[in-house]
């Protein structure tokens, strides 16, 4: 198990992430690309990933996939394993935003897309990636977001969601575990988007919500930089990463109890071997079915 804690080295590493045709999937393919990383962008607008792919030259691979289509993003997987040989890196970033609106008035509709892309989307990615990503020693990462830890007027579907992506990321870590593969858990505040634009910036009572946050919180920072950090964290195998800096006091305030919960449970040898038989037992009984 001692693979799990060395540095993660992408040259020539096979990387998938979704959500890649623009914004912080976009950008995450980059920085891990030009780490040397070969990167499969999977995005449900098909042209956009190809265009995506083609800006960053060899070594990338466009796929257009919905993250709600279970079987089709295990096709997905399927075709990047197949083109790249193996599957080192997985970032479950697709995500989207609900239209402005209380839980008393949002369309309920609304709220089972934000939950379809942003939780079932995220299970969808990493399910089919997890044997491939065992095998190469791995690591995964779930994009969460401070909004996991935020109160959520007007908004609660995405932060009900991102709580929920969260904790998939850590059940995610304490599981490979058990099997020298890593995974980790990425927080951001606010990131200029296309996204952001259209959400935030775009509405006035957003805007006003918006800068109702106090600085340092109310920084923003670009998708870019938001990538490099993602990237640098697969590298590091980090099990958490947050950007901009100035949530880190709050998230270590909330989260310091779970935080170390997490790292010894990750260390304990006896748990780990329950979750090995657990998945030994689970096998033997869907073949008996």
């Amino acid at each position: 198990m001692l693979r799990s804690r060395k540095r993660l080295d992408l040259d020539g590493a096979a990387c998938l992430v979704t959500g890649a045709g623009q914004g912080i999937g976009l950008e995450t393919a980059r920085a891990l690309h030009a780490r040397g990383a070969r990167v499969a962008l999977l995005d449900v607008d098909g042209a956009r990933a190809d265009a995506a792919a083609s800006s960053l030259g060899d070594g990338a691979l466009g796929v257009a996939v919905d993250v709600r289509d279970r079987d089709g993003m295990a096709a997905a997987t399927a075709r990047v394993v197949e083109a790249f040989g193996r599957l080192d890196v997985v970032v479950a970033n697709a995500g989207v935003t609900p239209a402005r609106g209380t839980l008393r008035r949002l369309d309920p509709d609304d709220f089972d897309r934000v939950l379809d892309i942003n939780v079932r989307g995220v299970f969808h990615t990493v399910r089919p990636a997890i044997e491939p990503v065992i095998a190469a020693g791995g690591h995964m990462v779930v994009v969460a977001s401070v909004a996991a830890i935020m109160p959520g007027p007007m908004g609660s579907p995405y932060m009900i969601s991102k709580a929920a992506a969260e904790q998939l990321g850590r059940a995610l870590r304490l599981e490979l575990a058990a099997y020298g593969a890593t995974a980790g858990v990425a927080y951001f505040g606010v990131v200029e988007t296309e996204m952001t634009a259209v959400t935030m910036d775009g509405d006035p009572i957003a805007a006003a919500l918006g800068d109702r946050m106090p600085w340092p919180l109310s920084r923003r920072i670009t998708a870019a930089t938001a990538g490099r950090v993602i990237a640098g964290g697969v590298e590091r195998r980090a099990p958490r990463t947050l950007a901009p800096r100035g949530w880190h006091a709050i998230t270590l305030g909330r989260g310091l109890v779970p935080a170390l919960l997490d790292d010894l449970v990750a260390r304990d040898r006896a748990l780990l071997d329950l979750v090995r038989r657990s998945d030994a037992e689970t096998a033997v009984l869907q073949k008996t079915r």
